[in-house]
């Protein structure tokens, strides 16, 4: 319990010096949401309506210590405001309907792209030499330099252009209502399996080359030979024994790229047009939805805070003695 508090303070210290940076910066821009929307308006927003406007997204005409202590208010009550470029719509409702959909293409691509290059990380490394690591090694280095955006293109292209094997935009069919019906979950699979292998392909390279560079550490232990001397089978020693302790480093790696995956699917899903947050985050950065990039900003923030907390825990079931540390 006290690690669990102990974390607990650190993760909560550093989602307040987020949500600090967050208020800050689009204060210290020039312009603001209000100014954006009369000039936009072609005249048709009179000028008296710009200080209800300023209150209406959060700036109001206070000291900045007050604007401080009222965006913190609101980050705990969830209420940020009203979006701009989806008005009157509350930004927390918009973000609600899209954030489902990210979290599924992210949490497929990475159950996906952790599970294959792990396992292939532990016969590449156990077999090392051979043809499974002469070819998989190789194809894992060339993965990692490829950016997620010519993946994007060319699945997009090849597979859904050219091909028409898949859709091209859309998370299901517009003339499905969703349902927990089979022909709803099928399509959203369909329009969702061209997203998902995208961000997989990108990151299977990385745990590939991490989880062969640890399960070779491993393997001139003292403990595997006891292992395999107390005539344990190949596979118990390979993944109970060895790849246990080498799968420590790549579960950071698993945390860090659940945050940056977050951020990273923004082009994902502008490609494919798909949407959840980032395809959000895009249309808000591009229309100057100042709440909307907010919302969004700490969302990123709380999934990326999230997913090293359960790393820490992670690890300490992997490794008991972290409790002392």
């Amino acid at each position: 319990m006290r690690f669990l508090l102990k974390r607990l303070g650190f993760y909560a210290v550093a989602f307040l010096v987020a949500a600090t940076f967050n208020f800050m910066i689009p204060r210290l821009l020039p312009g603001n949401p209000a100014d954006i929307m009369l000039a936009n308006s072609g005249g048709m927003i009179a000028p008296e309506a710009r200080e209800a406007l300023m209150a209406t997204f959060g700036f109001i005409d206070a000291p900045l210590h007050e604007q401080y202590f009222a965006y913190l208010g609101s980050i705990f009550t969830w209420d940020f405001g009203l979006s701009i470029k989806f008005y009157p719509m509350p930004v927390a409702d918009v973000l609600t309907q899209a954030l489902p959909w990210t979290l599924f293409l992210t949490g497929a691509a990475l159950l996906i792209s952790f599970s294959v290059g792990t396992l292939l990380g532990v016969l590449a490394a156990w077999r090392r030499g051979q043809l499974t690591d002469v070819i998989a090694s190789p194809t894992a280095l060339a993965l990692q330099s490829v950016p997620a955006v010519v993946v994007a293109l060319c699945g997009l292209y090849f597979l859904a252009v050219r091909n028409r094997f898949f859709p091209t935009s859309y998370a299901f069919d517009p003339k499905l209502d969703p349902s927990w019906s089979w022909e709803f979950i099928s399509s959203v699979a369909y329009h969702g399996f061209l997203p998902v292998v995208t961000l997989s392909v990108v990151l299977i390279g990385g745990y590939l080359i991490t989880m062969r560079n640890n399960m070779i550490g491993q393997l001139g232990e003292d403990y595997l030979a006891m292992a395999e001397a107390k005539g344990l089978s190949d596979a118990r020693v390979r993944y109970a024994y060895a790849a246990r302790n080498a799968l420590l480093p790549s579960v950071t790696a698993l945390a860090l790229s659940f945050g940056a995956l977050f951020g990273g699917s923004l082009i994902t899903e502008v490609v494919f047009n798909y949407p959840g947050v980032g395809n959000l985050l895009y249309l808000g950065i591009v229309g100057r939805d100042f709440p909307l990039i907010q919302g969004q900003l700490l969302i990123m923030t709380l999934a990326m805070l999230l997913a090293n907390l359960a790393v820490d825990l992670a690890y300490v079931f992997l490794d008991p003695r972290l409790k002392r540390a």
